[in-house]
């Protein structure tokens, strides 16, 4: 009995300072963890691919997970600093001054908020206006900075996590005072809801990313550039998708082409958001959980759904991993409760002896 409260003093004691010193990137080296369960069955793949060399099959899987989301970026950052070099600063000036001199009337219904709407518009001030967008573009490049090192320490941890993920699964079932085959149940099931919404995540930001794309390049504008731009601007809370058409929809407003600023706003509004983000989404999630993950996952597509949208509310771009993970964790919590009130808890020499 001293020996063991010695050993669990002595492991408390040297999980405490990895806790502290890793503690700048337990959040980082959660989520590499959680995207490394997500794609799983893709190191899987590599694995097969590579005839069993771990390393080079980490790297592969890396290297996938890098593509995934820095091509895109890259082309993203190269098209805006092109269109950057060529900027106009005038023509938001005149933007601007068009909107605030334009005389328009509301109908009947509602005329009136029209005074109430023309004082707000005539009381804006552009200098103003331009020192809190460049404020706002600090913060951005600053965000974008964080971003870009959090994303290369993710990397690396989530190349450590397919290299070391089997040995750590395995330490698992053999520590937790379960049997085997309820161990791999609860593993399992966190693995298939984080594939499901990794996998229905990709698949939505191509779906809205594809489908204002479409609408954009019939207006003549960069169908691939504003694509990616929509899909990652999809994945911010609330305003996200207003970032993406918004500024499209005034510029088209601002150079009298009434009919398409009004078209690519209710487009967007009915189309994207809507019916795709809104509607379609959890088709996507359930269709995903019924074809590509190995076992579907028995938690409801609702539940994920709505998890992911309070992951992204609350903890922002990661809270689409982050939030459904809390919600499994938390029902693999629930299955713990009822495994160990059922008496299915066992000792670890039982455990060997089975």
């Amino acid at each position: 009995m001293n020996n063991r409260l010695f050993f669990g003093i002595f492991a408390f004691c040297a999980l405490a300072l990895v806790v502290y010193l890793f503690k700048p990137f337990l959040l980082d080296i959660f989520i590499a963890a959680l995207l490394a369960v997500a794609v799983a069955n893709v190191q899987i793949a590599f694995l097969a691919l590579t005839k069993n060399r771990k390393t080079l099959s980490s790297g592969l899987t890396t290297f996938a997970l890098l593509c995934l989301f820095i091509a895109p970026l890259l082309y993203a950052v190269i098209e805006i600093a092109k269109y950057a070099a060529g900027f106009d600063i005038n023509n938001v000036t005149k933007t601007i001054e068009f909107i605030k001199n334009y005389d328009f009337s509301l109908p009947e219904s509602i005329n009136f908020l029209e005074p109430k709407i023309k004082e707000f518009i005539g009381g804006l001030d552009i200098k103003m206006l331009f020192s809190q967008v460049a404020a706002n573009l600090a913060n951005l490049g600053k965000l974008s900075l964080k971003f870009g090192v959090d994303m290369i320490i993710i990397l690396v941890f989530f190349f450590f996590c397919n290299l070391y993920g089997n040995e750590l699964i395995s330490y698992l079932k053999e520590a937790l005072p379960l049997k085997k085959e309820d161990t791999e149940s609860i593993l399992s099931e966190v693995g298939n809801v984080m594939g499901v919404v990794f996998y229905s995540t990709i698949a939505n930001m191509i779906i809205q990313g594809f489908l204002f794309a479409i609408i954009t390049s019939f207006y003549g504008y960069d169908g691939v550039l504003t694509g990616i731009f929509f899909s990652f601007a999809s994945l911010i809370p609330v305003v996200g998708g207003f970032l993406a058409w918004a500024p499209i929809s005034i510029y088209e407003f601002a150079n009298g082409n009434t009919a398409a600023a009004i078209t690519i706003a209710l487009y967007t509004i009915i189309v994207i958001s809507f019916a795709a983000d809104t509607l379609l989404k959890p088709l996507v999630i359930k269709f995903i959980n019924s074809k590509l993950v190995k076992i579907p996952t028995k938690i409801n597509e609702l539940l994920i759904f709505f998890a992911m949208i309070a992951g992204i509310t609350t903890f922002g771009f990661w809270g689409v991993i982050l939030g459904p993970a809390i919600v499994t964790f938390f029902i693999s919590t629930i299955k713990l409760y009822t495994l160990l009130r059922e008496g299915k808890f066992i000792s670890n020499e039982e455990k060997h002896d089975i």
